[in-house]
Protein backbone atom coordinates (compact mmCIF):
# COMPACT_ATOMS: atom_id res chain seq x y z
CA UNK A 1 0.00 0.00 0.00
CA UNK A 2 1.38 3.48 -0.73
CA UNK A 3 1.47 5.92 2.11
CA UNK A 4 1.11 9.70 2.43
CA UNK A 5 3.38 11.50 3.94
CA UNK A 6 2.88 13.82 6.76
CA UNK A 7 4.00 17.10 5.86
CA UNK A 8 3.36 19.23 9.21
CA UNK A 9 4.11 16.61 11.62
CA UNK A 10 6.83 18.36 14.17
CA UNK A 11 5.61 21.93 13.35
CA UNK A 12 1.71 21.96 13.63
CA UNK A 13 1.25 19.01 16.02
CA UNK A 14 4.39 16.68 17.25
CA UNK A 15 6.54 14.03 15.06
CA UNK A 16 6.37 11.38 17.61
CA UNK A 17 4.19 8.64 19.10
CA UNK A 18 4.94 9.69 22.43
CA UNK A 19 4.69 13.31 22.35
CA UNK A 20 1.66 12.87 20.49
CA UNK A 21 0.12 10.93 23.44
CA UNK A 22 1.08 13.59 26.09
CA UNK A 23 -0.82 16.18 23.96
CA UNK A 24 -3.99 14.22 23.92
CA UNK A 25 -3.55 13.14 27.39
CA UNK A 26 -3.17 16.69 28.00
CA UNK A 27 -6.06 18.32 26.09
CA UNK A 28 -8.53 15.86 27.36
CA UNK A 29 -8.18 17.68 30.74
CA UNK A 30 -8.89 20.79 29.58
CA UNK A 31 -11.50 22.28 31.77
CA UNK A 32 -12.18 24.89 28.81
CA UNK A 33 -14.35 22.09 26.98
CA UNK A 34 -17.55 20.77 27.76
CA UNK A 35 -17.92 17.55 28.04
CA UNK A 36 -21.22 15.57 26.39
CA UNK A 37 -20.33 12.00 27.70
CA UNK A 38 -23.00 9.26 27.28
CA UNK A 39 -24.44 11.00 24.12
CA UNK A 40 -24.79 9.25 20.88
CA UNK A 41 -22.38 11.18 18.30
CA UNK A 42 -22.51 11.07 14.29
CA UNK A 43 -20.23 13.89 13.98
CA UNK A 44 -19.15 17.43 14.72
CA UNK A 45 -17.02 20.33 13.28
CA UNK A 46 -13.27 21.15 14.26
CA UNK A 47 -10.96 24.00 14.45
CA UNK A 48 -7.49 22.91 12.18
CA UNK A 49 -4.68 25.57 13.85
CA UNK A 50 -1.76 24.21 15.12
CA UNK A 51 -2.48 22.24 18.01
CA UNK A 52 -0.80 24.89 20.27
CA UNK A 53 -3.74 26.83 19.36
CA UNK A 54 -6.87 24.65 18.71
CA UNK A 55 -6.07 21.25 19.43
CA UNK A 56 -7.54 20.53 22.98
CA UNK A 57 -10.81 21.90 21.37
CA UNK A 58 -10.08 19.34 18.16
CA UNK A 59 -9.28 16.55 20.30
CA UNK A 60 -12.36 16.35 22.67
CA UNK A 61 -14.75 16.84 19.35
CA UNK A 62 -12.98 13.52 17.84
CA UNK A 63 -13.01 12.13 21.14
CA UNK A 64 -16.64 13.27 22.09
CA UNK A 65 -17.67 10.51 19.20
CA UNK A 66 -16.21 7.55 20.67
CA UNK A 67 -19.88 7.30 22.28
CA UNK A 68 -21.58 4.09 20.40
CA UNK A 69 -19.64 1.13 18.21
CA UNK A 70 -16.17 1.96 16.57
CA UNK A 71 -16.67 3.45 12.82
CA UNK A 72 -15.70 1.71 10.29
CA UNK A 73 -14.73 5.06 8.46
CA UNK A 74 -14.31 8.72 9.76
CA UNK A 75 -15.55 11.21 6.71
CA UNK A 76 -13.39 14.04 7.14
CA UNK A 77 -14.41 17.56 4.94
CA UNK A 78 -11.94 20.05 5.05
CA UNK A 79 -9.39 22.30 2.33
CA UNK A 80 -9.71 26.13 1.99
CA UNK A 81 -11.54 26.16 -1.25
CA UNK A 82 -13.49 29.24 -3.31
CA UNK A 83 -16.98 28.42 -4.19
CA UNK A 84 -16.15 27.92 -7.89
CA UNK A 85 -12.98 25.31 -6.46
CA UNK A 86 -13.50 21.97 -7.80
CA UNK A 87 -13.90 18.81 -5.36
CA UNK A 88 -10.90 16.81 -4.07
CA UNK A 89 -10.62 13.75 -2.59
CA UNK A 90 -7.89 10.60 -1.76
CA UNK A 91 -9.41 7.43 -3.22
CA UNK A 92 -6.75 5.08 -2.14
CA UNK A 93 -4.02 4.28 -0.40
CA UNK A 94 -3.00 5.17 3.18
CA UNK A 95 -1.98 8.42 5.11
CA UNK A 96 0.87 8.97 7.34
CA UNK A 97 0.56 9.92 11.38
CA UNK A 98 2.93 9.25 13.85
CA UNK A 99 1.16 6.82 15.57
CA UNK A 100 0.77 4.78 12.44
CA UNK A 101 -0.80 4.24 8.56
CA UNK A 102 -4.85 5.40 8.35
CA UNK A 103 -6.14 3.29 5.24
CA UNK A 104 -8.15 5.34 2.93
CA UNK A 105 -12.30 3.82 2.78
CA UNK A 106 -12.41 2.88 -0.86
CA UNK A 107 -15.74 1.57 -0.90
CA UNK A 108 -16.93 4.83 -0.38
CA UNK A 109 -14.27 6.74 -2.16
CA UNK A 110 -14.38 4.67 -5.04
CA UNK A 111 -18.53 5.28 -5.30
CA UNK A 112 -18.34 8.74 -4.86
CA UNK A 113 -15.80 9.33 -7.63
CA UNK A 114 -18.24 7.29 -9.77
CA UNK A 115 -21.22 9.23 -9.10
CA UNK A 116 -19.06 13.49 -8.96
CA UNK A 117 -16.28 14.55 -10.55
CA UNK A 118 -13.22 15.14 -8.23
CA UNK A 119 -9.25 16.15 -8.69
CA UNK A 120 -7.89 12.96 -7.06
CA UNK A 121 -5.29 13.22 -4.71
CA UNK A 122 -2.46 10.56 -4.78
CA UNK A 123 0.05 9.52 -2.31
CA UNK A 124 2.41 11.79 -4.02
CA UNK A 125 0.46 14.14 -5.67
CA UNK A 126 -1.80 16.27 -3.34
CA UNK A 127 -2.57 19.89 -1.98
CA UNK A 128 -0.66 21.11 0.77
CA UNK A 129 -3.35 21.94 3.51
CA UNK A 130 -3.57 21.20 6.92
CA UNK A 131 -7.61 21.04 7.55
CA UNK A 132 -7.54 17.45 7.36
CA UNK A 133 -4.07 16.60 8.28
CA UNK A 134 -3.98 18.22 11.94
CA UNK A 135 -6.80 16.08 12.92
CA UNK A 136 -5.59 12.98 11.54
CA UNK A 137 -3.54 11.95 14.99
CA UNK A 138 -6.71 12.39 16.98
CA UNK A 139 -8.58 9.88 14.68
CA UNK A 140 -6.31 7.53 14.88
CA UNK A 141 -5.99 7.47 18.58
CA UNK A 142 -9.60 7.34 19.55
CA UNK A 143 -10.34 5.42 16.16
CA UNK A 144 -7.13 3.20 15.47
CA UNK A 145 -9.23 0.76 13.25
CA UNK A 146 -11.19 2.53 11.58
CA UNK A 147 -10.44 4.11 8.05
CA UNK A 148 -10.74 7.72 6.21
CA UNK A 149 -12.72 9.37 3.67
CA UNK A 150 -10.71 12.71 3.55
CA UNK A 151 -12.68 15.00 0.84
CA UNK A 152 -11.98 18.60 0.09
CA UNK A 153 -15.62 20.51 -0.84
CA UNK A 154 -16.13 24.46 -2.04
CA UNK A 155 -18.57 26.60 -0.46
CA UNK A 156 -21.13 25.07 -2.56
CA UNK A 157 -25.02 23.12 -2.82
CA UNK A 158 -21.73 20.75 -4.78
CA UNK A 159 -20.56 20.26 -1.05
CA UNK A 160 -24.06 19.20 0.19
CA UNK A 161 -24.83 16.54 -2.91
CA UNK A 162 -21.40 15.19 -1.99
CA UNK A 163 -22.15 14.70 1.87
CA UNK A 164 -25.97 13.10 1.20
CA UNK A 165 -24.34 10.71 -0.95
CA UNK A 166 -21.45 9.62 1.32
CA UNK A 167 -24.08 9.21 4.23
CA UNK A 168 -25.99 7.21 1.72
CA UNK A 169 -23.02 5.16 0.48
CA UNK A 170 -21.80 3.96 4.26
CA UNK A 171 -25.90 3.34 4.68
CA UNK A 172 -25.62 1.06 2.00
CA UNK A 173 -22.92 -1.25 2.50
CA UNK A 174 -23.75 -1.19 6.22
CA UNK A 175 -20.76 0.93 7.13
CA UNK A 176 -20.98 2.56 10.86
CA UNK A 177 -19.17 6.24 10.22
CA UNK A 178 -18.56 9.59 11.65
CA UNK A 179 -18.15 12.84 10.00
CA UNK A 180 -16.13 15.63 11.10
CA UNK A 181 -15.86 19.09 9.28
CA UNK A 182 -13.01 21.40 9.45
CA UNK A 183 -12.47 25.05 9.55
CA UNK A 184 -11.75 27.65 12.03
CA UNK A 185 -13.61 31.23 11.94
CA UNK A 186 -13.20 34.15 11.35
CA UNK A 187 -9.36 35.86 10.20
CA UNK A 188 -9.18 39.02 11.98
CA UNK A 189 -6.36 41.98 11.80
CA UNK A 190 -3.83 43.24 9.71
CA UNK A 191 -2.07 39.62 8.81
CA UNK A 192 -5.50 39.08 7.31
CA UNK A 193 -6.69 41.56 5.35
CA UNK A 194 -9.58 41.75 7.26
CA UNK A 195 -10.29 44.72 9.70
CA UNK A 196 -13.85 45.78 9.59
CA UNK A 197 -13.70 47.18 13.23
CA UNK A 198 -10.66 48.27 13.84
CA UNK A 199 -7.78 47.53 15.76
CA UNK A 200 -8.27 46.82 19.98
CA UNK A 201 -10.61 45.16 22.68
CA UNK A 202 -14.05 46.40 20.20
CA UNK A 203 -12.55 44.26 17.53
CA UNK A 204 -12.01 41.16 19.65
CA UNK A 205 -15.33 41.67 21.31
CA UNK A 206 -16.87 41.89 17.42
CA UNK A 207 -15.24 38.77 16.23
CA UNK A 208 -16.09 36.64 19.74
CA UNK A 209 -19.97 38.06 20.20
CA UNK A 210 -21.40 38.80 16.65
CA UNK A 211 -19.01 37.94 13.54
CA UNK A 212 -18.45 34.80 14.88
CA UNK A 213 -21.53 33.95 16.66
CA UNK A 214 -23.69 34.39 13.24
CA UNK A 215 -21.65 31.61 11.61
CA UNK A 216 -21.92 29.37 14.83
CA UNK A 217 -25.71 29.61 15.11
CA UNK A 218 -25.89 28.71 11.85
CA UNK A 219 -24.18 25.46 12.64
CA UNK A 220 -26.15 24.76 15.61
CA UNK A 221 -29.32 25.37 13.74
CA UNK A 222 -27.86 22.57 11.93
CA UNK A 223 -28.49 24.54 8.46
CA UNK A 224 -26.00 24.14 6.31
CA UNK A 225 -26.81 26.33 3.29
CA UNK A 226 -26.57 29.72 5.74
CA UNK A 227 -23.41 28.60 6.89
CA UNK A 228 -22.35 28.65 3.75
CA UNK A 229 -24.25 31.86 3.19
CA UNK A 230 -22.52 32.95 6.00
CA UNK A 231 -18.56 31.94 5.58
CA UNK A 232 -19.79 33.71 1.88
CA UNK A 233 -20.93 36.87 3.38
CA UNK A 234 -19.34 37.51 6.12
CA UNK A 235 -15.65 35.87 6.36
CA UNK A 236 -16.56 34.04 9.23
CA UNK A 237 -15.99 30.13 8.55
CA UNK A 238 -12.60 29.97 6.29
CA UNK A 239 -14.16 26.39 4.58
CA UNK A 240 -17.67 26.84 5.31
CA UNK A 241 -18.17 23.75 2.57
CA UNK A 242 -16.47 21.42 4.63
CA UNK A 243 -18.91 22.61 8.01
CA UNK A 244 -21.60 22.42 5.69
CA UNK A 245 -21.08 19.19 4.65
CA UNK A 246 -20.44 17.61 7.84
CA UNK A 247 -23.49 19.44 9.40
CA UNK A 248 -25.76 17.98 5.41
CA UNK A 249 -24.00 14.52 6.26
CA UNK A 250 -24.56 14.57 9.73
CA UNK A 251 -28.21 14.99 9.21
CA UNK A 252 -28.54 12.16 6.77
CA UNK A 253 -27.04 9.84 9.40
CA UNK A 254 -30.02 11.07 11.82
CA UNK A 255 -28.94 13.65 13.95
CA UNK A 256 -31.15 16.50 15.34
CA UNK A 257 -29.58 18.63 17.22
CA UNK A 258 -25.98 20.25 17.73
CA UNK A 259 -23.97 21.65 20.61
CA UNK A 260 -21.10 23.84 21.46
CA UNK A 261 -18.32 22.37 23.55
CA UNK A 262 -15.90 24.77 23.07
CA UNK A 263 -15.30 28.59 21.78
CA UNK A 264 -12.00 30.51 21.84
CA UNK A 265 -9.21 32.49 19.95
CA UNK A 266 -5.62 32.61 19.05
CA UNK A 267 -5.88 35.88 21.13
CA UNK A 268 -6.49 33.56 24.33
CA UNK A 269 -3.23 32.36 23.70
CA UNK A 270 -1.23 35.08 21.73
CA UNK A 271 -2.45 38.26 22.19
CA UNK A 272 -2.21 40.60 19.35
CA UNK A 273 -4.18 42.57 16.69
CA UNK A 274 -4.64 39.88 14.17
CA UNK A 275 -6.16 36.60 15.82
CA UNK A 276 -8.83 33.65 14.58
CA UNK A 277 -11.38 31.90 15.85
CA UNK A 278 -12.50 28.66 16.58
CA UNK A 279 -15.33 26.58 17.70
CA UNK A 280 -15.85 22.53 18.58
CA UNK A 281 -19.48 21.49 17.55
CA UNK A 282 -20.66 17.49 18.11
CA UNK A 283 -24.01 16.50 16.37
Amino acid sequence: MKVRQSILAGSWYPDTAGAVKREIDDFIGDPAVRSVAGKPLVGGIVPHAGWYFSGAIACNVIRSLTEGPAPDAVILFGMHLHSTSPCHIMKEGGWETPLGVLEIEETITGELCRRFNFRVETTERFTRDNTIEVQLPFVKHFFPEARIVPIGVPPSDKALEIARAAAEIARENNLTVRVIGSTDLTHYGVNYGFMPEGRGQAALDWVRQTNDKKVIDAMLAMDPSRVIQEALANHNACCGGAAAAAIEAARALGAEKAETIAYATSHDKHPGNSFVGYVGIVF
